[in-house]
């Protein structure tokens, strides 16, 4: 019996044994099944979630689609110096500091985006006040034009020597595809546009489509309108101090009895828009980035404009000194700096050809107007830019450039 019973331990406990050993050959093999699955899943989910992948699936269209929409228009920034300013200019000297510039400059205007999204991010304004970086102000001089600009040669010499302390931007008609040449300040400056006609809401479009693409540069700090018959009348780094260091902007926007001006207020604008706050003022204005953004912002004031302000009654001679008037009064000094003659009859102001250019003539509008205040203070320069010399002046206007520009 008793040998039975060691028969039967023994017997037990190879059993035991064999089963243990199962065990561990099972848990080798489960570890080794599990790295392979681990292995191969890893090498599958990395080559299913490619870039090749990701653009073939569909259920991803959408995400790309938003991904592309929230891509800013410029590629990130870095920091430049500032070029010195030219040796021969007269004024003071500009500021020679660094510059926090686009990388390249042309994706401001290399975008598709339509106006209600262009207005919506070029309104952004950052909450921290202080700038992160140090960088140059730049004066942004939008040309809103039928076409070419005639007078560029003008402008070629007046910008000549002062990169980094402007921007240009042209809007001009699409219908026009002629491009100007490489070398030139304004070879591919033109923001995407659409047409244009006189009198309508239309040309407040423009205005506003140039501000909102001006405004994506963050070192654009004053905005200058002006069209292709217009001239500067000093040199650059006169006429940069003079907005730079301005505390104000320069629209025209006055109370006007007559006929053009409160007698076109229409009563269907009140009460969002009453008659005691309507004004009129020069097309041509300046102004600095708070009042540039509050233009490109408004909902409320533009569309009562675009569809009770039709001719006799001029948008592009209202919109702007009314909306200005009404929520920034503080910021306007009530006069345009850009000259125009208007002491002949008409809906359209006085033009010079090359018989009108003359260094009398020219004195005469640079330093013959003396009633105005600058950050104030009674000034003797009133007008920094005129208006409207046709493209036979610019020979006569060439040979005037060094007394311009001195």
């Amino acid at each position: 019996m008793e040998e039975q019973r060691l028969q039967r331990q023994f017997m037990a406990n190879l059993y035991i044994a064999r089963l243990v050993q199962l065990h561990h050959a099972f848990g080798v093999l489960y570890f080794v099944i599990g790295l392979s699955l681990g292995v191969t899943g890893g090498m599958y989910l990395e080559r299913f979630l490619s870039l090749e992948n990701i653009n073939s699936m569909p259920n991803l269209t959408s995400f790309q689609q938003a991904s592309t929409l929230i891509e800013l228009p410029f590629k990130q920034p870095r920091i430049s110096p500032l070029p010195p300013p030219s040796p021969h200019e007269g004024g003071f000297p500009l500021p020679a500091i660094s510059s926090f510039v686009p990388e390249d400059q042309l994706q401001f205007l290399r975008h598709k985006m339509d106006d209600s999204e262009l207005f919506w991010r070029a309104s952004m304004v950052p909450m921290v006040e202080e700038f992160a970086y140090e960088y140059a102000p730049k004066v942004a001089f939008m040309f809103l034009t039928k076409g070419p600009i005639p007078l560029a040669p003008l402008w070629e010499r007046f910008f000549d020597g002062h990169n980094g302390s402007y921007s240009i931007y042209v809007h001009s008609d699409p219908s026009y595809i002629g491009e100007e040449p490489e070398d030139s300040v304004f070879h591919r400056r033109r923001v995407p546009s659409k047409p244009v006609q006189w009198g309508t809401a239309s040309m407040i479009d423009a205005e506003r489509r140039l501000l909102a693409n001006a405004l994506l540069d963050f070192t654009n700090e004053r905005f200058v309108l002006l069209s292709e018959t217009c001239i500067p009348l000093f040199n650059f780094t006169t006429i940069y101090n003079y907005l730079i260091n301005s505390n104000h902007s320069f629209i025209g926007s006055a109370d006007d009895p007559r006929k053009s001006g409160r007698g076109r207020y229409n009563k269907s604008m009140s009460p969002a828009i009453s008659k005691s706050q309507w004004r009129k003022g020069s097309q041509w204005f300046e102004v600095n980035r708070k009042v540039a953004i509050r233009i490109i912002s408004d909902r409320k004031y533009y569309p009562i404009f675009a569809e009770h302000c039709n001719p006799p009654c001029y948008n592009d001679e209202h919109y702007i000194p009314t909306l200005v008037n009404i929520l920034l009064p503080d910021e306007n000094s009530n006069r345009s700096v850009t000259w125009v003659d208007w002491s002949r009859e008409g809906p359209h102001p006085g033009r010079f050809d090359w018989r009108n250019v003359n260094a009398e003539f020219m004195n005469q509008v640079r330093f013959g107007t003396t009633n105005c205040t600058y950050n104030g203070k009674n000034s003797s320069s009133c007008f920094l830019f005129a208006r409207k010399f046709v493209p036979n002046s610019l020979k006569r206007l060439l040979e005037l450039s060094p007394l311009l520009f001195a």
